[in-house]
């Protein structure tokens, strides 16, 4: 593990940077190897720095521009600065979002579309990443011309990092195959709707309700396995259904990526299959 402070790269929906002081003291105190299955932006992988990590997601532009971090940083930050260079405007995020659709279509995964990837998760409303039916994304400007697109040193840090990392963009279930006794798997899965006629996602194949009882499923496999599992997600009747032989508990959060202010703070429960409550914090 290294001493470098290194945060996130990206704001992702489900990012759990304010959890962070809650999910590390309901980690194991020891473990071998980390698994997360749906990383996301990665705030506990990167406060945490396991020595061994594997990490994966379904979302490919997430995890081409992890990749492209990792291996081709110098040329990725060239990229990002010679677009901090011009001013934000309307006109400009559009552009740029023009841009990275065109290579989304074209499917031309290179270092190019990873900062704009980048680029415009800084410069978007609310940081989200949303496609359309074809695959498009399609998240308005933020309105904000002064934001600039990466911390240099940050990005580095996150490189330097990623070269120890196993990164795989693939079904969840697969990318637990090689996890094993003593094995530390950390779910952060697509949110369970607080209202169950709702379900979606931030990519168009969607999350749903079967997918999250599949998750439920692998989840004991796991357990039975051996392996330590932490998952957290919206305190739900289905959730809470689902987990009911674990160990589970409320804590709250706020949603800053919601657009309405006033439904901003929620409840989220943690679940393990391992340790004792540590305190009440519902």
């Amino acid at each position: 593990m290294s001493s470098t402070n290194t945060v996130p790269f990206v704001k992702w929906a489900g990012g759990k940077r304010q959890l962070l002081e809650s999910l590390s003291v309901r980690m194991p105190e020891e473990y071998k190897d980390y698994y997360e299955p749906f990383v996301g932006g990665g705030a506990l992988l990167f406060h945490q720095k396991p020595a061994w990590a594997f990490i994966n997601d379904i979302n490919r532009e997430l995890i081409h521009a992890y990749t492209e971090i990792r291996d081709h940083v110098n040329h990725l930050t060239v990229v990002l600065g010679s677009m901090d260079q011009v001013t934000c405007t309307k006109e400009f995020y559009y552009e740029m979002r023009e841009r990275y659709n065109g290579k989304l279509k074209a499917e031309d995964y290179d270092t190019e579309m990873a900062a704009l990837f980048i680029y415009l998760n800084k410069h978007c409303f609310n940081g989200l990443y949303r496609v359309n039916q074809k695959g498009q994304f399609n998240v308005p400007w933020n309105q904000k011309e002064q934001v600039r697109s990466v911390d240099v040193e940050n990005i580095k840090n996150v490189s330097y990092y990623l070269k120890s990392v196993t990164i795989t963009c693939q079904d969840f279930e697969k990318s637990l195959e090689t996890a094993k006794k003593g094995d530390f798997i950390y779910f952060d899965s697509p949110y369970a709707p607080l209202n169950p006629a709702s379900f979606d996602s931030y990519t168009k194949e969607g999350f749903t309700e079967e997918e999250h009882r599949r998750l439920s499923k692998v989840f004991k496999e796991l357990s039975d396995r051996g392996c330590y599992c932490m998952l957290t997600n919206h305190n739900t009747e289905l959730i809470q259904e689902l987990y009911h032989d674990f160990l589970r508990e409320e804590v709250d959060v706020r949603r800053a990526i919601n657009s309405d202010p006033k439904k901003r703070v929620g409840k989220e429960i943690i679940i393990r299959n391992y340790g004792e409550v540590i305190s009440c914090e519902n």
